[in-house]
């Protein structure tokens, strides 16, 4: 049975199809992270009633996070390919797909975010500005260290979303584990190929989030 499974499998293409969906997963969460935050707490402070309440940067923001999320990942994959050629120099293999992975995730991350600052104490931030702090002050040494567990947990869901979405950009030839199951197990009729690249991917989130799990009990210590 398992002398089936492994038939055919070239483990040299496999172990770089792993390590390309780890590149692809390790530098879009670093820019979406990147992106997120700020854009997260610059929400949070333009909203109404909060510090730095301006309607309009608030407005304009949360349309672009709205539209962004809102559009599918294979057709952000399609939209983008002029846009990914001009940054990348090409829109295929792993190059190609990190800025699709990038603007797919980060508007999700800084939902994400914003929610997190949401649910905190306003209370907090009145008695810091009674106690003079500034806004910048009020945003590193409090906002960010309140919420530290929950970007650990707001980056562990964005990095499992994004395993998914590296997957998916094998459609359209993204390179890692996804393009692999396209060419070998779905084109060329080698089921055993997409059973191991499942198998991987499904191992990747679990190990995503242990890790996760493990660093947000850790914050929270």
């Amino acid at each position: 049975m398992l002398g089936q499974i492994f038939t055919n499998i070239d483990w040299a293409d496999m172990s770089q199809a792993v390590v390309d969906t780890l590149y692809m997963l390790s530098v879009s969460v670093f820019f979406s992270t990147v992106i997120g935050i700020p854009m997260g707490i610059v929400l949070y402070l333009t909203d109404k009633g909060m510090l730095l309440q301006n309607k309009v940067v608030y407005s304009i923001l949360s349309f672009i996070v709205n539209v962004l999320r809102s559009a599918p990942f294979i057709i952000l994959l399609i939209v983008m390919m002029p846009l990914t050629e001009t940054l990348v120099g090409t829109s295929l293999g792993v190059r190609g797909v990190i800025p699709p992975l990038i603007v797919g995730a980060f508007p999700f991350f800084t939902r994400l975010v914003e929610n997190s600052l949401k649910n905190l104490d306003v209370g907090v931030i009145h008695m810091a500005e009674s106690c003079g702090a500034t806004n910048w002050q009020i945003v590193w040494y409090i906002l960010l260290p309140e919420i530290l567990p929950n970007i650990i947990a707001s980056v562990t869901v964005t990095a499992i979303a994004l395993v998914s979405y590296t997957a998916m950009a094998g459609t359209v030839g993204g390179g890692g584990l996804g393009d692999l199951a396209i060419r070998y197990g779905y084109q060329r009729f080698q089921p055993n190929v997409m059973f191991v690249t499942v198998v991987l991917l499904i191992v990747m989130v679990q190990l995503i989030q242990f890790i996760g799990n493990q660093l947000v009990k850790w914050m929270k210590k």
